[in-house]
């Protein structure tokens, strides 16, 4: 496995907490890209948001998604959620090694972001209507990329890193 692993999925998914434990597992530096969007601007995400829009936020995305895939080897990666949007970081994540696909119900996401102050697209009075139309926009794109697909919703996180390690070995 000297491939990067992209780990995609909507907000609340667990790219994060997974990644972090997978890389561990498998020996390898982990990359959450809203991180390194942060430390390259010196700017949270909401700001850039806010100064930016979101065609602003998915250029530095598409950016810190090409800095990573060029200079990191084999590293495990959690995308944000809208990643898949452009075809050409689907392509990207596609050549540069396997795409995991973390996906959770609609009422999981709604759980695990219903406190959540730091999403700038869930900074809106009805967040199940974002959650619910995210959902249906992205989850055909996730599902296009990925090279394995793990529902994350309500198993053990090391359950989950554990069955991704012994697919991704299976590949």
């Amino acid at each position: 496995m000297s491939d990067h692993i992209f780990l995609i999925g909507p907000m609340g998914a667990g790219k994060s907490t997974v990644g972090k434990q997978l890389a561990r597992a498998l020996s390898r530096p982990f990359f959450d890209i809203d991180h390194e969007i942060v430390k390259s601007t010196g700017a949270d995400i909401q700001w850039i948001f806010d100064m930016e829009g979101e065609d602003g936020f998915r250029l530095r995305e598409a950016k810190a998604l090409d800095n990573l895939i060029q200079s990191e080897r084999s590293a495990v990666i959690a995308t944000g959620g809208g990643v898949v949007l452009q075809s050409s970081n689907r392509t990207a994540m596609s050549k540069a090694g396997r795409v995991v696909y973390l996906c959770a119900t609609k009422d999981q996401l709604y759980e695990r972001t219903k406190r959540d102050k730091k999403r700038p697209l869930l900074q809106v009075d009805d967040r199940r209507a974002v959650i619910d139309s995210l959902f249906e926009q992205r989850d055909p794109l996730y599902r296009s990329v990925a090279d394995l697909v793990f529902a994350s919703g309500s198993v053990q996180i090391q359950r989950v890193v554990n069955e991704i390690t012994d697919q991704l070995s299976a590949l």
